[in-house]
């Protein structure tokens, strides 16, 4: 009986000693294993896949047209929201199916001739843009029309899968309000906003690790 006290002693101490210890341990902040950072992911656009649609509500019917895009690339953090970049529009290949108002609106309205491009330079974006998959998000920057920079958030629907991305865009642009000339006339009242559809294309060509 004396032997097996014995043997059994040490067992005790152990458990004695883990009771007391146990609490102290799950008092202990838990700091879980570092993730790798999440650097900024840089799209290119791919003008052969992109598109730029724009329509302007009149008071005889709703003119359709289009835009040729020139070039692309932006930069975006999913993490911090920063960005940068820019989104070019060749101003002169704008076009609506009429050879005598596209006329006008190249001379009179975009002065393309002098002031070939509209851009759009984001700064940040809020809402969360996934590594893949689908994300819809608020990118906000400056748009340069006519000379002019104005600020805009444009609404985003991208899209990320493996090295390719998609993004679609609504929104609108108070050209007159601006400073752009107003096409109409006595006869026919234009509305004040042209709409402007968005759908672009290209590939992820890097994501820099913090």
């Amino acid at each position: 009986m004396r032997l097996f006290q014995t043997r059994l002693r040490p067992v005790l101490y152990l458990c004695a000693v883990l009771l007391v210890a146990l609490p102290v341990l799950i008092a202990l902040p838990q700091h879980a294993a570092p993730q790798a950072g999440i650097g900024p992911l840089v799209f290119a656009v791919d003008p052969a896949q992109s598109t730029v649609h724009w329509t302007l509500g009149s008071s005889l019917h709703t003119v359709h047209g289009t835009f040729a895009l020139k070039r692309g690339r932006l930069q975006v953090h999913p993490v911090t929201g920063k960005a940068s970049g820019e989104i070019v529009v060749d101003a002169a290949s704008g076009q609506s199916g009429n050879d005598g108002r596209d006329k006008k609106m190249h001379k009179d309205v975009l002065e393309s001739g002098r002031l070939g491009e509209i851009i759009f330079r984001p700064d940040s974006i809020t809402g969360k843009l996934e590594t893949q998959g689908k994300s819809t998000i608020q990118v906000h920057g400056l748009f340069l029309l006519h000379g002019s920079e104005h600020e805009l958030t444009v609404p985003v629907e991208a899209n990320l899968a493996g090295d390719h991305w998609s993004g679609s865009a609504k929104f609108r642009i108070p050209f007159i309000e601006w400073g752009l000339k107003n096409p109409g006339n006595w006869l026919l009242k234009v509305e004040h906003s042209v709409n402007v559809e968005l759908e672009l294309k290209g590939t992820i060509q890097a994501q820099a690790a913090q």
